[in-house]
């Protein structure tokens, strides 16, 4: 059985009495595959909202399934979203989650904390994977489920996120370094590439002086270099201010700063 098996019968244990309509891949698997910094990412789609009791049990379940990215594990990490379907369709912004596990609060749900229901604007971007990567795990196509996210809404999703994303910059370089690439690939595209394909696109328009930092978090997420930062500490801080004025251009009412 795969990690990506057990989730699946985790999920269908765990959630079937709330009606499942079904599970989506999204994420690096259906942006060109998995790299051996990412994580495993699903979307789940439910008819009732999650009870407490489930929640609970849906996050005990998990911690012993997903991988911390910091700990000597041979799991990935898993970043599993519920949703109750007449949350998000018809579409509205904000959406709403009804459920949230990422590795990034396991601590937290150690000391018994239970994710719970609440605005999500990070959906906007999640489906919009999930509709393009049509990668269903159990249920119908993501189209007869989900609606299309507005081009507006995206962008509005995105350049939300910046100031919590750039909160981060010292504590998870590498992933903010190319969530940061792939927000500016999007703005300017219209295309959600996988973080290396972003990274490689904003490679391509950086100052020479930028592209070390970038060029530095995309092998470490491509696996060809470990993770170290100190010889390119000073740099960082002047990388992400030059992407984020790229992203301000691109969007002015987003005035983030890092």
């Amino acid at each position: 059985m795969t990690q990506t098996d057990a989730v699946v019968r985790l999920v269908r244990d765990v959630l079937e009495p709330d009606g499942l309509t079904g599970a989506y891949l999204h994420g690096s698997a259906v942006l060109g595959g998995l790299r051996p910094h990412s994580d495993i990412d699903i979307l789940v789609v439910v008819r009732r909202p999650t009870a407490l009791a489930r929640r609970r049990a849906l996050t005990e379940g998990l911690l012993a399934v997903s991988g911390h990215p910091d700990h000597d594990t041979p799991l990935r990490p898993v970043e599993l979203t519920v949703v109750v379907q007449d949350d998000i369709r018809p579409w509205t912004y904000p959406p709403r989650s009804a459920y949230q596990y990422g590795e990034w609060l396991r601590d937290a749900y150690l000391r018994g904390e239970t994710p719970g229901p609440g605005p999500s604007p990070d959906l906007a971007l999640l489906v919009t994977m999930v509709l393009a990567g049509r990668a269903p795990l159990f249920g119908p196509a993501p189209d007869e489920v989900l609606d299309a996210v507005p081009a507006a809404d995206l962008t509005r999703a995105m350049t939300a996120g910046l100031p919590e994303l750039l909160a981060e910059l010292d504590t998870d370089t590498r992933n903010v370094l190319l969530t940061l690439a792939r927000v500016w690939t999007t703005l300017a595209t219209g295309d959600i590439k996988s973080k290396d394909a972003a990274a490689d696109w904003a490679l391509e328009r950086l100052p020479a002086e930028h592209r070390p930092v970038l060029a530095r978090a995309r092998a470490v997420y491509l696996g060809e270099e470990w993770e170290r930062w100190d010889d390119l500490l000073r740099r960082v801080a002047p990388h992400a201010a030059y992407v984020v004025g790229a992203i301000n251009e691109l969007v002015p009412d987003a005035k983030p700063a890092p």
